[in-house]
């Protein structure tokens, strides 16, 4: 069984399990959200998924478990999350991009995918010197409204940057991630200096006597 990480795309999306495949509650504020008619609310994910892709880049990853879609993260600069402003602790600190979403298939749970896609995402998001990202955590105990459970935040390194009875900020700063990557490099380097074998020394020329 092979199990990965990808970038978001619009292909995916039409593979996002419901009620996430159309759900509008982080891309929209809640008067855009009224107006919508029946129907719309997978238009207007995908216009929006394009927007961010255009403007930011990948805002998302997705677990492939040989192959198939099992779960899914989405994140962006809060610019793209006007639905953040209606949670308590908003807004998130500006040098932050905001984690909306992990959702795993129920399928696929208790096998640490959840885990796998925020490493893609804190992996991704080091590469392109972003220093921290923040999510909205729900205290409740399970997923209520769009917000990751707060639990599972702190299991993968998030810290409570703003408290709140049900759903406090949380905060994983990802310069701590580049300095253990940079900490591991450099060890790693001296432990293959150390167990790699010293190169043979160069065969000396032979001198033939002239007769």
């Amino acid at each position: 069984m092979t199990r990965r990480t990808a970038p978001l795309t619009l292909d995916h999306l039409t593979q996002v399990h419901e009620p996430c495949r159309s759900c509008l509650f982080w891309s929209t504020d809640p008067v855009s959200r009224s107006r919508l008619g029946a129907g719309e609310e997978t238009e207007v994910r995908e216009a929006w998924l394009s927007w961010v892709l255009r403007e930011w880049g990948s805002c998302g990853r997705v677990a492939l478990v040989d192959g198939e879609v099992v779960g899914h993260a989405i994140y962006a600069p809060p610019v793209f999350l006007p639905g953040a402003a209606g949670i308590p602790t908003s807004p998130p600190s500006p040098d932050a991009v905001l984690l909306t979403t992990v959702y795993v298939d129920p399928s696929a749970r208790g096998g640490g995918i959840g885990r796998l896609l925020v490493q893609g995402m804190a992996r991704d998001l080091v590469q392109r010197e972003v220093v921290a990202v923040e999510a909205f955590g729900d205290t409740r105990g399970r997923s209520s409204g769009c917000v990751v459970p707060a639990e599972f935040l702190g299991r993968v390194g998030f810290k409570t940057q703003r408290a709140h009875t049900t759903t406090p900020r949380m905060r994983m700063d990802l310069r701590s991630a580049v300095s253990w990557k940079s900490e591991l490099e450099a060890t790693l380097e001296r432990l293959w200096g150390v167990v790699l074998p010293a190169p043979e020394p160069a065969p000396k020329a032979s001198h033939r006597t002239r007769d």
